[in-house]
């Protein structure tokens, strides 16, 4: 094969988008037949369709009997910002921010809620902050796995059991694909359209006894939406952790999740979970190992994501461009790629450094990932052959 001929066998799915992320196998519209459209979400049957999507998603997670878990609007974006606005205030902040998503909470905690003390925390792309610097007498915010860079935190040792303040943590490309202590985090967010590849607009909160006596105890110094309110008369709104939602729900979207978690037990749990994502990562890791033009956005492959894998273009004829025509050689590859309809979306996150992002978790199968390599060096000696 010459350098620029393409390979004979593509992926079966080219669907490696890190969100809206890949149907699970073997997903099928027939799947969501028994979804109760057009009924209240408010009858029986309704409640009865949300609290299975709770108690699944409680067993497979492993998440403590006395952990409130709920179904909340606008996705993982939403159920962070219900966390921000409701439990801060009462402690001094510190925000860990080292790709988009940290950085958006930081913006948010200093210029929307406009808190006094803060300490944001940063790190360049493809690093993590110091996490021996973090103070927990206060409350912190951090994104377990960095969904634009590729970096998440390797292991939940860094926090204290005996803290003060509460951790909130983002973990929206993280949730069934990575280990999460739950007795280290008293929030944990995420959306169902990442790693198990529901559908949009829905979010997950799951709050520790900690994060509820927070709720029962503090009363922020701001007015909170209707949408934020979690408690009424200084106590929990229990409803909202039983299936009574805020507002109104997709039951499609629900029956949707539903069958992602029925998967997820089929081919598992959890454990299997991690092991189909840490498979479809080692298959791209031992891929960049061989291949000279390519390396992590991750510098250190313990804190590497197996989600959200993040690559740079590192041959130097590229490295020596300047940033606009780095980022122009990376587009033209994922634009080949996405005309030949091998890969759809892996272009690195708009304010990522440029490069690739391939979506590895659990719904992508690995067999799927061996073929696509090649045609990443096929777009690669394509692009260079142009550039020359």
């Amino acid at each position: 094969m010459t350098a620029t001929a393409k390979p004979g066998i593509v992926p079966a799915n080219p669907n490696f988008s890190s969100g809206p992320c890949a149907k699970h196998p073997g997903w099928s519209l027939q799947n969501l037949t028994d979804a109760p459209l057009g009924r209240s979400h408010r009858h029986k049957i309704g409640k009865a369709k949300l609290q299975k999507a709770i108690d699944l998603t409680r067993e497979i997670l492993g998440v403590p009997t006395d952990w409130r878990i709920g179904i909340v609007p606008a996705s993982d974006t939403g159920a962070v910002e219900m966390a921000l606005w409701s439990l801060l205030g009462a402690r001094g902040v510190d925000v860990l921010a080292w790709e988009s998503f940290g950085s958006g909470w930081a913006t948010d905690i200093t210029k929307q809620l406009k808190l006094p003390d803060v300490r944001i925390m940063e790190a360049a792309y493809g690093e993590l902050p110091d996490l021996a610097a973090v103070d927990f007498t206060r409350d912190v915010i951090f994104t377990w796995n960095g969904t634009t860079s590729g970096v998440r935190v390797p292991n939940g040792d860094w926090i204290p059991a005996d803290r003060e303040g509460l951790t909130i943590c983002d973990a929206t490309s993280a949730a069934f694909a990575q280990e999460l202590p739950f007795d280290k985090l008293d929030v944990v967010t995420f959306s169902w359209q990442k790693v198990l590849g529901g559908e949009a607009a829905h979010g997950m909160l799951i709050l520790s006894p900690r994060a509820v006596e927070r709720l029962e105890t503090y009363k922020p110094a701001w007015p909170l939406p209707k949408i934020f309110r979690m408690t009424k008369g200084g106590k929990l709104i229990e409803g909202i952790f039983v299936g009574e939602t805020i507002n109104t729900p997709s039951m499609l979207c629900v029956e949707d999740y539903i069958d992602a978690l029925e998967w997820a037990q089929a081919v598992g749990g959890l454990k299997g979970l991690v092991g189909r994502a840490d498979r479809n990562a080692a298959v791209i890791a031992d891929w960049v190992a061989k291949t000279p033009w390519v390396d992590f956005l991750a510098r250190v492959p313990e804190t590497r994501s197996n989600t959200s894998v993040c690559l740079v273009i590192a041959d130097p004829a590229v490295a020596a461009l300047d940033k606009a025509g780095q980022a122009a050689f990376a587009k033209s590859m994922v634009t080949a790629l996405d005309k030949e309809g091998v890969a759809y979306d892996i272009g690195a996150y708009r304010d990522a450094p440029s490069g690739l992002r391939i979506w590895a978790g659990a719904t992508v199968e690995a067999s799927d990932l061996e073929k696509l390599m090649p045609w990443l060096d096929w777009a690669f000696a394509s692009a260079k052959a142009a550039l020359a």
